[in-house]
């Protein structure tokens, strides 16, 4: 999902933006949020437009969803074994 979002103000550590979610029927839908500004591009400034993606890592989540099951498997072999 792609999303835009304008900076509003800045404070301190942290910005507020004011995010233009895709609505689709509904149309556009509008929300702020506070984001830490190390996660921001370092010279921006209020005003400043940003477009973002969202996207799946599925390598890493397959990767987390196989280490957990190694977990629980090694758990319920250990209970097993008492």
């Amino acid at each position: 999902m792609q999303w835009t979002a304008i900076v509003d103000r800045l404070e301190e550590d942290f910005a507020v933006l004011e995010c233009v979610l895709p609505g689709g029927d509904k149309g556009e839908e509008y929300l702020v949020i506070t984001i830490p500004r190390k996660l921001l591009p370092e010279k921006i400034k209020e005003g400043d437009f940003l477009t973002a993606v969202w996207e799946i890592d599925h390598e890493k989540t397959n990767s987390a969803r196989e280490e957990i099951a190694s977990i629980l498997e090694r758990l319920a072999n250990r209970s097993r074994d008492r």
